[in-house]
């Protein structure tokens, strides 16, 4: 028995965009009652695999289903999630995927909505993961290059520090000395200051 307050199960599955390795499942949900979400049992009929696929927060009526094994009989039934549980499965739909060699069959390209929906709404959520993973992306780049910038100051101070402790004794001997070693404290930091003295 189900629960009173459990939604109904979904009615008229459809498995349509046939291909060797993929199908949607559409289906439609009885007016009036909250359904939040859907769960889908897909079960090869060999036995050999089974795939429980459970979305919430979704007021998707149809679902991509991947991966699947080129022209192999599948079986599926599909459950609404409501606020209080879910529903009985729907009943058993069978579908059999194409061959690799059968890519475009007669009716797909009058059914294409349904597919196109379900990727426009994949794409949206990739582009807002893109964008974010950019932004992540340059302000590392700008903190590496800050951190660059700050590394060549930092090695040219110290590369100038070691050509003026190499240079005392030239310095020394020449006459111009007090003028020279005033343009360079002009242009070298302070502690160029303290080891020249």
């Amino acid at each position: 028995l189900a629960h009173p307050d459990r939604p109904p199960s979904p009615v008229n599955v459809t498995v349509t965009q046939l291909k060797a390795n993929s199908a949607t499942v559409s289906w439609d949900v009885p007016e009036g009652d909250v359904v939040i979400g859907y769960a889908i049992l897909q079960q090869r009929q060999d036995g050999q695999m089974q795939r429980f696929i459970r979305e919430v927060n979704t007021t998707n009526r149809a679902c991509v289903l991947w991966d699947l094994a080129e022209d192999a009989d599948y079986i599926i039934q599909v459950q609404s999630i409501g606020l209080y549980g879910e529903s009985q499965a729907s009943k058993r739909v069978h579908f059999r995927t194409l061959k690799e060699t059968d890519r475009l069959p007669s009716n797909s390209s009058n059914q294409g909505d349904i597919t196109m929906e379900g990727l426009d709404k994949d794409r949206q959520l990739q582009t807002g993961e893109i964008i974010i993973i950019v932004a992540v992306l340059l302000m590392w780049a700008a903190v590496i290059a800050l951190f660059c910038r700050q590394y060549d100051i930092i090695k040219d101070n110290d590369s100038s520090n070691n050509k003026e402790k190499t240079k005392p004794s030239s310095e020394h001997s020449t006459p111009e000395r007090p003028s020279g070693g005033l343009l360079r404290n002009k242009k070298k930091s302070p502690s160029v200051n303290i080891i020249e003295v």
